[in-house]
């Protein structure tokens, strides 16, 4: 028996799959079969990048240098994060700091931002999920990761919350199946400025929970958000560096973040990172002040080699143009087995993240407190005969997918083939459940 305390991103009492090694897009496992690895947001280039891992050879060479110490490569990599990732539109960048995770990132981002408004009140999206440290766990809206315990034999035992969270409606969008509500977003988020007035951020991704925001919904809420005296964090950890198909999510709408938040794609996979990202307008709010927030790891030698290889991969747009044409691809696949398919409720993504919902219960009532695997993982399970590995965030109903930016459209195909397959469990237990 396995004395590693572990969570899966498949809910049930034993893991999928058991993973020894990884090339390409590809995991390999125990019993030496080659899988597709179709969720990993953390793993933009895939395994073993000839460029991170050359990157890492030499970053091994490195002095032990802690946060607080000038390494002049850390700085050299905050300035081609500006240069390269924001590009034409880095005149409103003012600074970044790095972090060794996208939660920690949205964690302290939150922490500023109260130390800056004075206020203490935050506020996100229904079913969003911001990570799992301090304030980005308490900014977790979906039930299951409440950073607590979940009892097995039923009932959880959440961690207390820390500060009063408001909670906006959600954009209600979908490539394939219903929309709940068909009222205009004026109508829907009514009130949003009037809730706004005593927060001291308003924090938004753009994946969580299978939902997928739209320009309308951001600039609404941003709009909102500035008027309240809110600052606006854009949680770019999943979204952010190519996964969307352009730099960032948030440009797909007219509005800018005072802060954004980033982590997975960060250092290509190859070590862990995040960062704040902080507009002119804040950094001048920061005049004649310290951020007093220090950790030894931070921005280690490592992480900064593997953010500035990822950089020089990424740097001409070539790869962020072939995700946005795999985008096309998916959502044309994606649609046609959906149809197939009676027990598909929903579709909805874009670049290379998409999320399947299942017909079934009420993803507010899921605590993942059984060991019992849901019908997401029976599914993900299933895929496993025909290839490929999927996610489901842990979740009771919705599966994920989100490859490597290098996939092949035969890869690609392997992977839509999988989930076709997988799906065929869920469709009989459907049927059997209607009948």
């Amino acid at each position: 028996m396995s004395r590693l305390l572990q969570t899966g991103l498949n809910a049930g009492k034993d893991p999928l799959i058991k993973v020894i090694d990884g090339e390409g897009v590809y995991f390999v496992l125990a019993d030496g079969r080659r899988l597709i690895d179709g969720s990993n947001t953390g793993g933009p280039l895939g395994h073993k990048h000839p460029v991170m891992v050359e990157a890492m050879k030499k970053a091994a060479s490195n002095p032990v240098i802690n946060e607080g110490w000038f390494w002049a490569e850390r700085e050299a990599a905050a300035e081609e994060l500006i240069d390269i990732a924001f590009g034409e539109e880095k005149s409103w960048v003012g600074a970044v700091r790095f972090f060794l995770s996208g939660s920690e990132a949205n964690d302290l981002a939150l922490t500023f931002c109260q130390a800056l408004t004075g206020r203490t009140e935050l506020a996100t999206r229904e079913r969003a999920y911001h990570g799992m440290a301090g304030l980005a766990r308490q900014m977790t809206v979906q039930p299951h990761w409440h950073g607590g315990l979940a009892i097995q034999g039923g009932g959880s035992k959440p961690v207390p919350s820390q500060v009063p969270v408001r909670i906006l409606p959600a954009p209600d969008n979908a490539k394939y199946g219903g929309v709940s509500d068909n009222r205009p977003l004026v109508e829907r988020m009514a009130g949003t400025q009037e809730t706004l007035s005593s927060v001291a951020a308003t924090i938004i991704d753009y994946t969580q929970g299978g939902i997928y925001y739209d320009s309308e919904y951001q600039d609404y809420v941003a709009d909102a958000a500035r008027r309240a005296g809110s600052l606006w964090i854009a949680d770019e950890v999943v979204t952010g560096l190519g996964r969307s198909g352009r730099w960032f999510a948030f440009q797909g709408g007219k509005t800018r973040p005072d802060i954004v938040t980033l982590g997975k794609c960060l250092a290509g996979g190859s070590a862990p990172a995040g960062a704040v990202v902080m507009s002119k307008d804040v950094v001048d709010l920061m005049k004649g002040k310290s951020w007093q927030t220090y950790s030894t790891f931070r921005a280690h030698p490592s992480a900064v080699a593997a953010i500035r290889a990822y950089l020089s991969v990424m740097a001409d747009g070539e790869i962020i143009r072939r995700v946005k044409t795999l985008e096309t691809r998916m959502q044309r696949r994606l649609v046609e087995i959906a149809r197939k398919h009676p027990s598909v409720a929903r579709v909805d993504g874009f670049g290379l993240h998409w999320t399947i919902e299942l017909h079934g219960p009420d993803w507010r009532k899921w605590y993942a407190d059984t060991a019992e695997a849901p019908i997401a993982s029976r599914v993900a399970a299933r895929a496993i005969e025909a290839g490929a590995v999927i996610g489901t965030s842990g979740e009771q109903t919705s599966l994920f997918l989100a490859p490597s930016f290098i996939i092949s459209d035969d890869e690609l195909e392997t992977l839509m083939a999988a989930l076709d397959h997988g799906l065929g469990l869920a469709d009989a237990e459907f049927e059997r459940g209607a009948a």
